[in-house]
């Protein structure tokens, strides 16, 4: 399941606004068909690991990170109808898909075909499902808040100065995480300040820059989304996954309305003392209300001199 979700991350965020899946079929302890979701959301992941396995499916096992989808489109026959069709021996399964149009009808059918089936009931995170998990249950897209701070939790000095706070290395893998958004979002304070493009400068990865989205009261320029509160987050069509990258102002906005699903810190190892803090008020009275928040840090890492932590709600 691990290996298929690795392949699910090639689907991200290309088949956006449709999950992104992972398939392997395995026969006799070897890998005979491998997939994930095509760019637009089909061919579907099951669909492109049996193509790839073609007769020898039959009798082998499919590993895929999210039940095989129920419903008729007309861009594709149902994944469970063809899976049953391909008399695989036996169906492992990262989740339950929460989608209505399946939720428990693909296992049904499948178990119906004769097909032993599995389910490993894994968290959404794990399998690289949580922009689907989350527009499904809460009706919105899946937030990543990113942060470039001090040690002292410092995102400028004094004069304002902030670039650049991280390294090189750093930087690169903010890009890795804007190459994997649908959409960026920034404050209107950060947008007339700095007039940032926030592209993606990675080669070969730059037909990957996502949308620009400004949370502002006034007008945004050519090329840009204006919002008027992180609310408005649940208005933006054929967006599942949204980076939120600064300043204060905005990053405590989207903390203090419970919309940060997932945050990362870039630490650099340096003290700027009396600078913009990271975070301004968030409405946590007490060290209860705090820990409420129920962030849970995922991974730690060295990226050159700084560190990353990534941290999930819990």
């Amino acid at each position: 399941m691990a290996a298929a979700t690795a392949l699910a991350e090639r689907a991200r965020p290309l088949a956006s606004p449709n999950p992104g899946a992972g398939a392997l079929i395995v026969r006799n302890g070897r890998v005979i068909g491998r997939g994930w979701t095509m760019p637009g959301g089909r061919p579907h992941a099951e669909a492109a690991a049996l193509d790839a396995a073609g007769d020898a499916a039959t009798g082998a096992t499919l590993y895929v990170t999210l039940e095989p989808c129920a419903h008729q489109s007309t861009r594709g026959p149902a994944c469970a109808d063809l899976v049953s069709k391909a008399s695989l021996a036996r169906v492992v399964i990262g989740m339950r898909d929460p989608d209505a149009r399946t939720a428990g009808k693909g296992i049904a059918r499948l178990e119906s075909a004769g097909i032993a089936v599995t389910v490993l009931d894994l968290d959404a995170a794990t399998l690289g499902l949580s922009a689907h998990a989350c527009a499904l249950e809460h009706g919105r897209p899946h937030v990543t808040l990113k942060l470039a701070m001090s040690l002292d939790g410092c995102i400028a000095t004094s004069s304002g100065e902030s670039q650049w706070i991280t390294g090189e290395i750093a930087r690169a893998h903010t890009h890795r995480e804007r190459a994997r958004a649908d959409a960026i979002l920034v404050g209107g304070g950060t947008l007339r300040a700095d007039n940032p493009s926030l592209n993606v400068r990675l080669p070969g990865l730059e037909a990957r820059s996502p949308r620009r989205i400004a949370l502002t009261s006034g007008d945004a320029p050519h090329g840009w989304q204006a919002i008027r509160s992180p609310a408005e987050i649940a208005n933006l069509k054929g967006v599942r996954y949204l980076m939120v990258e600064g300043g204060a102002q905005t990053a405590s906005a989207f903390l203090a309305a419970k919309l940060v699903d997932r945050l990362i810190i870039y630490r650099a190892p340096v003290l700027l003392g009396g600078g913009t803090p990271a975070i301004k008020e968030i409405g946590h009275d007490t060290l209860d209300a705090a820990f409420a928040d129920g962030l849970v840090l995922k991974s730690r890492r060295q990226l050159g001199s700084d560190t990353l932590e990534v941290y999930q709600r819990g």
